[in-house]
């Protein structure tokens, strides 16, 4: 069995995509997952699976289509690959709760910081399938926007670390 780190795009931020938790786990359980543990009320879910990413990604997508309503993205990485995010973060020295990954279903455009707009002090950079942020004055003030991370979900490095050592004691 291989562990897995499932991050569900726009749960339970600003009052919109309520998903309690103890269902997020439900319905991973209900999908065959194992040792399913959540962590904090934004859609982060840690488990065990046989299956592959892309089967993973599929049925954790679908289930969360039928249950809320409405399509709910979620994207999904290995335990190695949740240590690899964090081991990659190219901002160590900043505060990890400026400092963010936005996780993506695919490596990012090679062209993804030419469109940036509202870029003040924040530092970016692209990883394998992320895209890293420091923002420099916090998220709250920045007005940045990066068309190439719409698809994806954020995390901060707190987050990041905490997810990756979740999935390493699985």
């Amino acid at each position: 069995m291989t562990s897995f780190v499932a991050l569900l795009r726009a749960v339970n931020v600003g009052g919109t995509g309520k998903l309690p938790m103890s269902d997020l786990k439900a319905l991973c359980e209900e999908l065959g997952f194992g040792s399913v543990r959540t962590y904090i009320a934004s859609g982060n879910v840690v488990f065990e699976s046989r299956k592959s990413e892309a089967a993973i990604k599929a049925a954790l997508e679908k289930r969360l289509q039928a249950f809320a309503g409405k399509p709910v993205g979620a994207l999904v990485r290995t335990a190695a690959e949740m240590a690899q995010v964090l081991a990659d973060n190219p901002f160590p020295k900043a505060a990890p709760n400026r400092t963010m990954a936005v996780f993506l279903d695919r490596a990012p455009p090679a062209d993804a910081l030419a469109g940036i707009r509202g870029q003040r002090d924040e530092e970016i950079r692209l990883g394998r399938r992320e895209i890293y942020i420091h923002y420099g004055q916090g998220m709250g003030s920045s007005k940045l926007v990066i068309a190439a991370a719409k698809s994806g979900t954020a995390r901060n490095m707190n987050t990041v670390a905490t997810l990756a050592r979740m999935a390493a004691e699985s």
